[in-house]
């Protein structure tokens, strides 16, 4: 299993002064769920080297057994560092595609030309595409062969609404995701705030927040492995 991870490069929290970037845990968890199951990871990101990282995420409350692995892991915290520009990226080469969240992708992954273009490719080539909580940003402007929204009709799950009230950034964020994905045609439900809450429609894998990342990896993997 070839599986390519995508990262935020955009590290300005909108108009606050702090910064933001992909969270820890939701590259971390699935990170190794997909990596000691065997698959072979590339990591990318719009600008290459390394991912800006969302300072929050770094904080003690946010720690898991697997950021914990992962801050003692010079290979793979060396890996991140120097990602792959995603223009250098073929979808050919992969299996599979991970997009893990951090409030980064609003601004940079929902809007990236490349990004799309890959997303729209990996799903026309039949291969999974799986994000995390804010990283279905990357899939509101992505569009189906028929040229509607890509979204449209999926049933998909993403960053909550209260979930944001509750991060206090629905006054910061450039969109809030649960609108955006419903305003382009999805089927959009939650879980409970802060709860592991994943859907999958066909190839398309979402989970709501950092506590559905290990739930969405694997769901990734039986899906890789053609288990229903």
């Amino acid at each position: 299993m070839k599986i390519l991870i995508v990262l935020t490069s955009h590290s300005a929290l909108g108009n606050t002064g702090e910064k933001t970037g992909f969270w820890i845990e939701e590259f971390a968890t699935p990170y190794y769920a997909l990596a000691d199951a065997g698959a072979v990871i590339t990591i990318a990101s719009p600008s290459g080297g390394q991912p800006p990282v969302d300072p929050k995420s770094e904080l003690a409350d946010a720690q898991t057994p697997s950021t914990k692995r992962f801050y003692l892991d010079n290979a793979v915290i060396d890996k991140v560092a120097n990602s792959s520009r995603l223009a250098d990226v073929n979808q050919s080469d992969y299996d599979a595609v991970f997009y893990p969240g951090g409030h980064g992708p609003l601004w940079d992954l929902a809007t990236d030309k490349t990004s799309i273009k890959l997303i729209e490719e990996f799903y026309n080539n039949q291969k999974p595409i799986a994000f995390v909580c804010h990283a279905p940003a990357a899939l509101v402007n992505a569009k189906a062969l028929n040229g509607e929204p890509l979204v449209k009709g999926k049933n998909l799950t993403g960053f909550s609404n209260t979930e944001e009230e509750g991060a206090k950034l629905t006054n910061v964020v450039p969109f809030l995701l649960e609108d955006e994905l419903k305003k382009h045609g999805a089927h959009y439900t939650k879980g409970a705030d802060w709860t592991s809450y994943v859907k999958q429609d066909g190839l398309l894998i979402t989970g709501q927040n950092p506590a559905s990342s290990e739930a969405v990896a694997k769901l990734l993997l039986k899906t890789l492995k053609g288990e229903k």
